[in-house]
């Protein structure tokens, strides 16, 4: 509210933010937040008490729904560990949503999906910033996962037994600097190329927008050369 001037301050918007039924606010980390003046507002009659309840009411129901409140032995969730996360089970079950996830606008002669058997003998070249660097594989609001069990399409072609050659051409999405000579290095010797391209948080995020659509930096040099 404040970044769009419908409120001068965090009192008024406080005020303006309970009375139109908002009851959460998202302050992780924030000493000096918006909802951190409602007692001020409450004391100078600009909200009720009764209002304050019924806002606080139906997020204390969810929690007490949630088990939050309970004994740590009435919660199943508080018996799981790291093995139970990681089982084999559960790990082939995120295989296959990320496997059925996926969105291919265009498969020209049936490239995809590439398999070990067809890949036995074959050269193959994974480049781009996004190629072997776990940190910008996550986006916005993603959790931080161990990097243990980070696999960059690097990691995950290498485990297919294929002839894998990388580089990255650019270190990070913003591709300011850019090895072209190396990159025709590593393709010029592949029969099958993989180019991993991007933004990432470290382009587009929240409250960091992009006036256009096109790749960052050098990366489009970094693909037409890749494919000249």
């Amino acid at each position: 509210m404040l970044g769009h001037h419908y409120t001068r301050t965090f009192l008024e918007t406080a005020v303006a933010s309970v009375n139109a039924g908002c009851n959460l606010e998202l302050s992780y980390g924030l000493r000096n937040n918006v909802f951190m003046h409602i007692p001020q507002a409450l004391a100078m009659g600009n909200i009720t008490l009764q209002m304050l309840r019924d806002r606080v009411r139906p997020l204390f129901y969810t929690r007490m729904r949630l088990g939050e409140f309970d004994p740590p032995d009435m919660n199943p969730y508080s018996s799981l560990d790291l093995s139970k996360v990681q089982s084999p089970e559960h790990r082939n079950l995120s295989l296959e949503a990320a496997v059925k996830s996926f969105v291919l606008l265009k498969n020209v002669r049936g490239t995809l999906p590439l398999r070990a058997q067809d890949l036995s003998g074959q050269r193959l070249a994974v480049v781009g910033p996004f190629a072997d660097n776990p940190r910008v594989l996550f986006g916005d609001y993603a959790p931080v996962p161990e990097p243990q069990y980070i696999y960059t399409p690097r990691r995950g072609l290498e485990i297919l037994g294929a002839n894998v050659s990388f580089t990255a051409g650019c270190r990070e999405p913003r591709c300011q600097w850019y090895s072209r000579a190396e990159l025709v290095r590593v393709v010029g010797a592949a029969d099958v190329v993989l180019i991993c391209l991007g933004t990432g948080v470290d382009v587009e995020t929240e409250a960091k927008d992009r006036s256009d659509l096109s790749l960052p930096g050098h990366q489009l040099e970094l693909l037409q050369d890749a494919v000249q």
